[in-house]
């Protein structure tokens, strides 16, 4: 949309914002403080963000730490992304003696949501999960029936996790698209502001209904400040130049050995993965035997069972579990859905109990291309 319809708004009318949307019948979810981590769940006011707070995140490190002023979106992203609201990590696809329709009309149950708060990276991480649930012949109902009532408010990056490369995937920090409506947190010169930016009709509705001012010519360009502060201190960076040809002509690098002695087969990073769609899919019954139903849940490529087929698991070692996670995140989902399967976010290198880094496994790779050492080929 163009500068023109840019509006800002006070910290005070954050509320009324938030209440200008939950009118309209949206169950609102946004960043809280639990646990020692920044989740999203279930908030009412402005008063449940983490105000206050940020994240110092590396390899296999989290911790939350005191900001020296009240921003609401000082940190950059937690373990859970909006896939567990979209995509949740158990549902139920088909019940005895109930239609396709009825189990259908279950999947989209429930109000519809707001997701307040969602970063760049994750705009992207939404549209790759729309390729592959919505993008087939077989678009998924689940998926479907949450996806198409969301509301999304994106907000700008203004601080870069220690393990954030949005830049390099070209997913961030600034949202460009796929919001209704976008957020930049103002905090320079002791003002608290919002500038905010409609991406559809229906955000500009909500906005028209908030006290706010237009947005001038030092507004806007206090907004790209942030967002080019934020570009310019990535915590990681990774090289995508020929990356798919790179994993494809690398198969048997002896750097899948040395990872595989590093990982632990946790699956952590798939489950804080934004994009990771893998499930399984579970037939239970009641005691009595007369009821049935068959529920799915999430899965992961570094379970054993996941390569399953007659006879056995496919990739019995850690070397080819962790290759086939990585090949496809950057390679194989290219050919697959037309863009990469990474968007940046740093959370596999943050939640790797071992601190295992894509930007440094795919780095690794790329300095020894070809050379695949004395090793033995062929082995899986």
């Amino acid at each position: 949309m163009h500068h023109g319809s840019q509006r800002v708004i006070a910290r005070a009318d954050l509320d009324h914002l938030l209440a200008a949307i939950a009118r309209r019948g949206f169950r609102l979810i946004g960043p809280t403080v639990r646990d020692g981590a920044i989740v999203y769940d279930d908030i009412w006011t402005s008063a449940d963000l983490p105000a206050g707070w940020t994240d110092e995140q590396d390899g296999g490190h989290y911790r939350l730490r005191r900001r020296d002023d009240e921003a609401l979106f000082g940190y950059a992203v937690g373990p859970q992304s909006w896939k567990r609201y979209l995509f949740p990590p158990t549902s139920v696809v088909w019940r005895s003696g109930q239609d396709r329709a009825a189990a259908e009309a279950e999947a989209q149950a429930g109000p519809p949501m707001a997701f307040i708060g969602v970063r760049s990276c994750e705009l992207r991480a939404i549209a790759i999960q729309d390729r592959v649930f919505l993008g087939g012949q077989h678009v998924d109902p689940v998926y479907a029936g949450r996806r198409e009532s969301a509301f999304l408010v994106a907000v700008n990056c203004g601080t870069a996790g220690g393990t954030c490369f949005c830049v390099s995937m070209d997913a961030g920090p600034k949202a460009e698209s796929g919001f209704d409506l976008a957020l930049t947190e103002l905090m320079d010169g002791g003002r608290h502001e919002f500038l905010v930016e409609p991406g559809t009709g229906r955000g500009a509705d909500v906005l028209n209904e908030v006290t706010s001012r237009p947005a001038g010519r030092p507004d806007t360009q206090a907004a790209d400040l942030v967002t080019e502060r934020t570009a310019a201190s990535m915590g990681r960076q990774l090289d995508t130049g020929g990356i798919k040809d790179l994993l494809y002509d690398n198969f048997e690098h002896p750097r899948w050995d040395d990872v595989a002695s590093r990982c632990l087969t946790c699956g952590n990073c798939t489950m804080v993965c934004p994009t990771c769609f893998c499930f399984s899919i579970t037939e239970v019954t009641d005691l009595a035997g007369t009821e049935a139903e068959q529920q799915r849940s999430w899965d992961s490529c570094f379970t054993v069972d996941h390569s399953n087929l007659h006879g056995g698991p496919v990739r019995v070692s850690g070397r080819s579990r962790y290759r086939q996670w990585m090949t496809h995140k950057l390679a194989t989902w290219i050919d697959q859905f037309g863009t990469s399967g990474c968007v940046g976010c740093g959370r596999c290198i943050t939640w790797c109990p071992v601190g295992i880094d894509i930007t440094e496994e795919a780095a690794a790779i790329r300095a020894s291309d070809g050379d695949t050492g004395g090793g033995i080929g062929g082995n899986p």
